[in-house]
């Protein structure tokens, strides 16, 4: 039987992980759960302050309580599977499940994006131009572009992942990885998958590239801008209202953009694991505590929070 007939009998991957490290398993486990918490935690925190202090009924939060929405479903999608495997030691995983989760993976990674990029044009206006802030900034063109950096990626992702898991997988069922992503599923295809990798490369320039284009043209401009402003009073408190977004966005998309723009002949299972655990877990991790402990208006809303809860 030919190694392409046996594609219908692979009914299911294995899901490799950490198996390099099998006396820390547990420890792993224990790790990766506190750190789960912490962004649930973390991230609710910032949703619920945006909602119920007054001085964080602006743009800026909206835009700041999407992104924690985000995070905790971007988590959500590889971090509980990960403790699921640790746990069980049962690594296995249908086609399905992979498929699965490599497109809600792939449309909300697309959704941070240009989420990322909607609050660097939010900042933009902003700064650049604080006069008509809140008439170009208004209700319904910050939900209007929430709702478009949540949906436009859906339809691309969806045929990708399609066009990704049509390929023939002959050469083995194990994904040395700790979830189904693109380059290591790369590895068990047979054949030539040069076409499905362009593929790859033309949506990560469309989504990952260009987002990232609009963010650096948007920041050059911002601080053009504060360069001129009169005080170091004033330029102190525009800089500290984009430093910590472009923190981010240096975090998510450096890691993302190596990850996924790199030639397959340089991608190594031991460095896609590590660049991986940044922008799936890492960066998330860090996101509440970057725009919390770097902003006034969301440190005096949670001293408010608690001074409430303590009366």
């Amino acid at each position: 039987m030919k190694a392409e007939d046996n594609v219908s009998m692979v009914m299911q991957f294995v899901l490799l992980g950490f198996y390099e490290l099998p006396q820390l398993q547990k420890l792993l486990f224990g790790v990766f759960f506190i750190v789960y918490m912490i962004i649930l935690i973390g991230n609710s925190l910032i949703i619920v302050l945006t909602k119920l202090d007054p001085a964080l009924q602006k743009p800026m939060y909206f835009f700041l309580a999407n992104f924690s929405s985000l995070e905790i479903c971007y988590v959500s999608v590889t971090l509980p599977r990960i403790l699921m495997d640790l746990w069980t030691q049962d690594r296995r995983i249908s086609v399905l499940d992979c498929a699965t989760q490599m497109c809600f993976f792939l449309i909300l990674g697309t959704t941070e994006c240009l989420l990322l990029a909607v609050m660097a044009y939010d900042r933009y206006v902003a700064i650049c131009n604080p006069l008509h802030y809140l008439l170009v900034m208004n209700q319904k063109m910050c939900i209007q572009l929430a709702v478009g950096a949540w949906i436009s990626g859906i339809p691309i992702q969806i045929a990708q992942t399609c066009q990704i898991f049509s390929l023939h997988f002959c050469k083995s069922n194990q994904i040395n990885h700790f979830f189904c992503d693109i380059p290591p599923i790369f590895k068990l295809a047979c054949g030539n998958t040069f076409i499905h990798e362009l593929s790859v490369y033309v949506v990560s320039v469309l989504f990952a590239t260009i987002p990232l284009m609009l963010i650096l043209a948007s920041y050059s401009k911002i601080v053009s801008t504060i360069l001129r402003l009169s005080t170091a009073r004033g330029r102190a408190k525009a800089f500290s209202t984009c430093s910590s977004h472009l923190l981010v966005v240096i975090l998510f998309f450096g890691t993302a953009t190596i990850t996924y723009l790199r030639p397959k002949s340089n991608h190594s299972a031991g460095m896609d694991k590590l660049l991986s655990l940044f922008y799936t877990i890492v960066t998330p991790m860090f996101n509440p505590m970057i725009y919390s402990l770097r902003n006034k208006d969301v440190i005096a809303a949670l001293r408010k929070l608690l001074l409430r809860k303590t009366l």
